[in-house]
């Protein structure tokens, strides 16, 4: 007689909210085993019994036949007593006692349910919430855990008796399906025109919206994690009209493309050049909006990215964008709908009033958005594709570190692309992007988030970490919280950030080049060179500070940084659009002309001296513009190094001005040469720092290195002296990623702090 056992299995990792339950009964009675399965604080418990080959059988199958979208963990396993068990049954979930949560994001429609909304045979036909085990929304939709569906946004809508059956059908891969519906039982859309009767029914609102489209349109679509304003991109009048209502002058909009072909990205090919690791990237079930070469004489109109050489695509990632994308036939804007750099909007009565003169029309749906997840954006840089936003698809992201928070951490980011994030046993969780922190829609969402977060992962902080700077919308947040804070320079958090993310927790060297940043001694750094490792960073090497004409207003004014560096060297500059003698009497007088160091500050100089942008009218404009313009292997002029009084490594950017402002140079030509000078410099700078102090490991951090001319030249010219060169790519090099370099940053600072038996003053207060 074959002998019986039982085995007590808990399964951690992402295995809620993927389908964990039901895969684990089909694979349980595929091998012939009794038992149950169940929810457990954010982990999977399994009881099971059966004979020894069996179980050895099934054991094996939870990991290497996961459903695709798990990340199950090693298990845990322990033998127990039979019980005598005759079935295999899922059971209601329970609290445990240690809360294990993994939060999935949310996910695109996978292949089955996009092929079963195509078929006409079937019952959720052209439905545009159709969603399985396998995919849907996740982080948008779930009110707690277990990933039950009382605890979602579905929690109102009653399953119809087809449905149910589905549900309850162990066969079925809509078993214990928690956002499961259809059009009998599930949201539907409204299509709104104001002066017009609401469209109710879900096919004839997708008829009006396309319709729309048509007409030239401009419609509020709402999506998986908050709206879009959408509008047809091969209407130049139409796309000029969206961006004068919004106003959004220059800014490239997003295009989502219809998915055409076997591989889906027919026509992707039609608009832009894509390299392979940008077509996996579109293809992923991320789905994420994707910056990409734009094809010459594509069907996109020219005001889609304005003096840009990329465009931001994107393939539907919901059954309803795959349902408008190709029923309109041509790529669509898809642009967050939102006021400049809030939250993207969520509710329905909320989008109306605030984008009432923008969008023409609303296509509405009411399943609630718990929470907003704006789209994810990447771009390849040194031929891996690179995270510039976290958002729908991604975040939250959940990442594993060497080392233990000795208490559990909330870090508040930035104030621009703000992000929070929290630091707990061994793990760290970052939010969605959330947007430009100052407006009252801002704060309101980041206190929602930090909430959610603490609530959803079951994590009480016991300790604030936010940026340095003074006057930051975070700091005085964290200033009311009845909490200790740990003060972190940004310029560390995102060095921080560099070695957390590259497990890199020796010494090395960090160019942190960015726009702005409040440095250690008070002033705007934005060029720094930092040596060490995190929680023992310091200054060795910066680039040539200079007073700033106007302070920030600089950010939205290149002409005034190009005027400020004019003024330091002495130089006349006949094209400045201002009154140079009365700007030189306040740049002399040093009135709101704070002392900066910024590199992204240069960028902006560069592309106003050399006649490309003297306004910005959003961040990086001006420089983003600049790169567009640049080639690569052209000529460099080698900045000099100067030591100074603070014994730190200086590169001047002096010698670039005459070439800047020198008319007989192309300006593609003046743009690319200072490319490749800054590239040098950096590699001038490592040179001399590595005789000083023996370092060879070189990362890359800050916005700057957003940039991927100046970036790839970088590498090059630091990989020619033999060094060893790190960059980011699930982390954001840019603001986005402070919140987790804060936390990194934190955690050692915090660590010196126990060990020494004193808080670090003045960072802990």
């Amino acid at each position: 007689m074959t002998k019986i056992l039982a085995l007590h299995i808990v399964v951690t990792g992402r295995v809620q909210g993927v389908g964990f339950r039901p895969f684990v009964s089909r694979i349980a009675k595929e091998y012939g085993l009794s038992g149950w399965v169940r929810n457990r604080s954010g982990q999977v418990e399994i009881q099971v019994e059966g004979n020894q080959v069996a179980l050895a059988s099934f054991q094996h199958a939870l990991i290497n036949r996961a459903p695709p979208l798990a990340q199950p963990e090693p298990l845990q396993i322990q033998a127990v007593d039979c019980c005598g068990l005759v079935d295999f049954v899922i059971q209601h979930s329970e609290a445990g006692e240690v809360a294990d949560n993994h939060i999935p994001p949310d996910y695109f429609v996978c292949d089955d349910c996009l092929a079963e909304m195509q078929n006409p045979t079937e019952r959720r036909y052209r439905y545009p919430f159709i969603n399985c085990t396998q995919c849907g929304p996740r982080y948008t939709l779930i009110d707690s855990l277990p990933y039950d569906r009382p605890n979602t946004a579905m929690a109102d809508f009653e399953l119809c008796a087809a449905c149910h059956a589905e549900y309850s059908n162990p066969g079925d891969r809509r078993y214990h399906a928690q956002p499961l519906a259809c059009a009998e039982c599930g949201p539907h859309l409204t299509f709104r025109n104001p002066g017009h009767p609401d469209v109710v029914d879900n096919e004839a609102a997708l008829a009006a919206c396309i319709a729309g489209f048509r007409q030239g349109m401009i419609i509020a679509v709402k999506g998986v994690g908050g709206y879009h304003l959408m509008c047809d991109t091969t209407n130049p009048t139409t796309v000029m009209t969206l961006r004068q209502r919004k106003p959004r002058p220059d800014k490239p909009l997003a295009v989502l493309i219809p998915w055409r072909g076997d591989d889906g990205l027919e026509y992707a090919h039609q608009v832009a050049d894509l390299e392979e690791t940008e077509k996996n990237l579109l293809r992923s079930p991320q789905r994420p909006i994707v910056l990409v070469r734009k094809k010459t004489g594509s069907i996109l109109a020219d005001n889609i990215a304005p003096g840009l050489a990329e465009v931001g695509l994107m393939l539907p990632y919901s059954p309803l964008h795959h349902l408008l994308a190709d029923g309109f036939g041509a790529p669509l804007v898809a642009t967050s709908a939102n006021l400049s750099g809030e939250p993207v909007l969520t509710e329905n009565d909320e989008v109306e009033a605030r984008l009432s003169k923008v969008a023409d029309a609303f296509l509405h749906h009411n399943r609630p958005i718990r929470r907003p997840a704006d789209d994810s954006v990447f771009r390849r840089v040194a031929g891996k594709t690179r995270a510039i936003r976290l958002g729908r698809g991604i975040a939250p992201v959940e990442r594993t570190l060497p080392f233990q928070f000795h208490k559990p951490m909330l870090a508040l980011g930035a104030d621009l692309k703000n992000t929070m994030a929290l630091g707990f046993a061994n793990r760290v969780v970052i939010s969605p992007h959330i947007g430009d922190l100052g407006s009252l829609r801002s704060a309101e969402v980041f206190e929602r988030v930090i909430a959610d977060l603490q609530r959803l992962y079951d994590v009480i902080p016991e300790l604030i970490v936010c940026d340095a700077h003074p006057a930051y919308h975070s700091k005085l947040w964290a200033g009311k919280q009845p909490l200790p804070i740990l003060l972190v320079y940004h310029h560390h958090a995102h060095a921080s950030a560099l070695a957390g993310e590259n497990g890199l927790m020796e010494n090395m060297l960090v160019f942190t080049w960015d726009g702005t940043g409040y440095g250690e001694d008070g002033t705007i750094w934005g060029g720094e060179t930092l040596l060490g490792c995190p929680g023992a960073w310091r200054r060795v090497g910066s680039l040539r500070p200079f007073n700033l004409l106007g302070g920030d207003k600089a950010a939205r004014e290149p002409w005034r940084v190009a005027m400020s560096l004019c003024l330091e060297q002495n130089l006349n500059w006949p094209d400045c659009p201002e009154d140079a003698e009365l700007l030189a009497q306040i740049w002399r007088r040093k009135l709101n002309c704070p002392l900066s160091s910024s590199a992204g500050r240069l960028f902006d100089a560069a592309a106003s001296l050399i006649g490309i942008a003297h306004h910005s009218s959003y961040e990086g404009h001006a420089a983003m513009q600049l790169e567009a313009l640049s080639h690569a292997n052209s000529a460099r002029i080698s900045l000099p190094l100067i030591q100074s009084d603070a014994n730190l490594v200086i590169s001047d950017w002096g010698p670039l001005l005459p070439l800047l402002m020198d008319k007989h140079i192309s300006r593609a030509e003046r743009a690319s040469i200072f490319h490749a000078s800054l590239a040098g410099a950096i590699a001038d700078q490592a040179t001399a720092l590595r005789n000083k102090h023996d370092i060879n490991r070189i990362g890359l951090s800050g916005g700057v290195f957003q940039n991927r001319l100046l970036t790839e030249q970088a590498m090059m010219f630091l990989n020619e002296q033999g060094f060893e060169v790190y960059l980011h790519a699930e982390i954001p090099a840019g603001d986005g990623g402070i919140s987790f370099g804060q936390l990194i940053e934190g955690a050692k600072l915090n660590q010196v702090s126990n060990v020494n038996g004193a808080k670090q003053s003045p960072s802990v207060y």
